[in-house]
């Protein structure tokens, strides 16, 4: 799960083959389609704060009015406090599961890795939807409680101690991945030293460990704040006013005028995020003291810790990911008895023909998500190639917008396409086209990341060889690099396959007449708490989704 880190944090650049550093290449048919591709890549991420400045502009007065707003300031506040809160929080959760899970002798560390990573592929709204069915007034947790104690009415989960609790579970494993990933990369050599220096485990770990870690906690935390600013599903859920349920109110009620400044606003404050990221990091870096790579880091003994240490990790999955688990298990079972598509609440016979009617929204989510993946992993490879084989000022512009355009909510996007699209290219105006290149927008940062970790890996000198054998620049990337490259390809593939499963905005403000996909039904259904209903596709997309998840965590052992 290297790949989530390295799609942040910066690695030294390599030595270029000749025909880079000279300007043969630049010459090259290959050359000039690489810089082709990236630019059209990056004129389509800088269409949406473009295009949203111009609608802000063209306001007028209404701009400085809703900017000046004490409700948009409080709005903000909202949407800040939630952000640094689950930052933090989901950085204290997730910091002792990777120590836990990578240093110590934990039984079954490794299925506890896996577990740990299982909530990244529930969708926040689901995971709203599970809790709020269970903790509110007269939920399933207070049908329990009261034949025991009595209790007639649970506290409301709503608001923002509900929105903090369900997106804390289901964002930490952001920084649990990428925590867990420095840990496996750390030199063994750091901590024997400390060590032979006569540091306790602890000692060592907090004066050793712990500012090794710093840059990869920085880029987890990130991931999780930018996740929360971007998150639609579960705080419309819960109630909690931020600007991406009032950018969706505002869409609704079309004042799309005030939408477009509350959107700036959001960009704004991202960027501002994503700013102080950058001036964090610095110029730190860490390398290996030694020449071994296979080294087994030292083992910390739990002792008497470990029954501890056993309770905090299962507590973790316990919340994260049994109850949602558990929550939609039941819905499924009660729906099965009553009919979850609520034709006919007699006759379950008709439950096999609502399961079958779920086979195209499922068809319509896989080849979506699918087609923005090839989309997202193709754009993405002229970016990577042009940032690690031609660094210079046009690549790493190419770059900062590629992985700036991570900061943009899903609802930034959609708001940006449908304010083109009904103005200036009506044909394309919910159309799959369209709702594809929201896709890459969104997610282009993933592949770009995972691509570059991997060309990175591929010595210059295999293609200066192939070079001096008479190949075409093409040829050339065709037959030695591309295969070479193709773990990258693949899990940013996969990265981006999973995120576009889960999308919610994008997909219900971008999407054709009639094209339900999974994440939309769901949303419909949980929308008119229906919950029953919602069972059965949050289950099928939660198994659709956790084919790529797999298929990079097996990767990374």
């Amino acid at each position: 799960m290297s790949v989530l880190n390295n799609s942040i944090i910066r690695l030294n650049p390599i030595s270029l083959p000749r025909e880079w550093a000279h300007g043969r290449a630049r010459k090259s048919p290959f050359f000039l389609l690489l810089i082709l591709s990236a630019a059209l890549l990056t004129g389509l991420i800088l269409l949406v704060p473009a295009y949203l400045l111009l609608r802000a502009v063209s306001a007028g007065q209404n701009t400085l009015d809703t900017l000046l707003s004490p409700r948009t300031w409080a709005v903000l506040g909202n949407t800040l406090l939630l952000a640094g809160s689950v930052t933090l929080a989901g950085t204290a959760v997730a910091l002792p599961l990777a120590w836990l899970t990578t240093m110590t002798d934990l039984p079954g560390k490794r299925l506890w890795a896996v577990l740990a990573a299982l909530p990244l592929v529930l969708p926040s709204y689901v995971a709203a939807f599970v809790y709020v069915s269970i903790l509110t007034p007269k939920g399933l947790l207070q049908q329990i409680l009261h034949p025991l104690t009595g209790i007639e009415r649970l506290p409301s989960p709503f608001g923002f101690a509900g929105a903090f609790f369900v997106l804390t579970l289901i964002s930490y494993p952001y920084v649990f991945l990428t925590a867990r990933a420095a840990l496996k990369r750390m030199d063994p050599s750091l901590a024997e030293a400390a060590r032979s220096l006569g540091a306790s485990p602890w000692s060592a770990f907090w004066r050793v460990t712990l500012p090794y870690l710093r840059p990869s906690l920085i880029a987890g935390g990130l991931l999780v704040a930018l996740y929360v600013l971007r998150d639609f599903g579960a705080v419309t859920m819960l109630q909690y006013s931020t600007f991406t349920r009032i950018l969706y109110n505002r869409y609704q009620a079309y004042q799309l005028d005030t939408a477009a400044v509350l959107a700036l606003v959001l960009v704004a404050v991202t960027a501002v995020i994503l700013t102080l990221e950058q001036r964090s990091r610095g110029n730190n870096r860490y390398a290996r003291l030694s020449s071994g790579a296979g080294r087994q880091h030292p083992i910390t003994r739990l002792g008497v810790w470990k029954a501890p240490a056993l309770a905090f990790v299962g507590s973790v999955v316990f919340f994260s990911l049994l109850v949602p688990v558990a929550g939609l298990a039941y819905w499924f079972w009660r729906g099965w008895n009553q009919d979850f598509a609520v034709r006919d609440l007699t006759a379950p016979q008709n439950n096999l023909h609502s399961i079958s009617s779920l086979l195209q929204p499922a068809f319509n989510s896989l080849s979506a998500s699918l087609l923005g993946a090839l989309l997202a992993v193709a754009l993405a490879l002229p970016v990577a190639i042009l940032v690690v084989r031609r660094p210079g000022k046009l690549s790493r512009f190419f770059e900062q917008v590629t992985y700036a355009s991570f900061a943009l909510p899903g609802i930034v996007v959609a708001l940006a396409f449908v304010f083109f699209g009904t103005n200036y290219a009506r044909s394309l105006y919910q159309t799959l086209p369209m709702m594809l290149a929201a896709y890459v927008i969104l997610f282009i940062p993933q592949a770009v990341g995972a691509q570059r970790a991997s060309l990175l890996q591929v010595p210059p000198s295999l293609e200066e060889a192939g070079r001096s054998l008479g190949k075409r620049p093409f040829a050339n990337f065709r037959a030695i690099t591309l295969p070479l490259v193709r773990p990258g390809i693949l899990a940013g593939g996969a990265l981006v396959f999973l995120t576009c499963m889960k999308e919610l905005p994008a997909t219900l403000i971008l999407s054709p007449l009639g094209f339900s996909t999974l994440a939309a039904q769901i949303w419909s259904s949980i929308g008119e708490a229906f919950f029953a209903r919602a069972a059965a596709p949050t289950l099928l997309l939660l198994l659709l989704s956790s084919v790529p998840l797999a298929i990079l965590t097996l990767r990374d052992k």
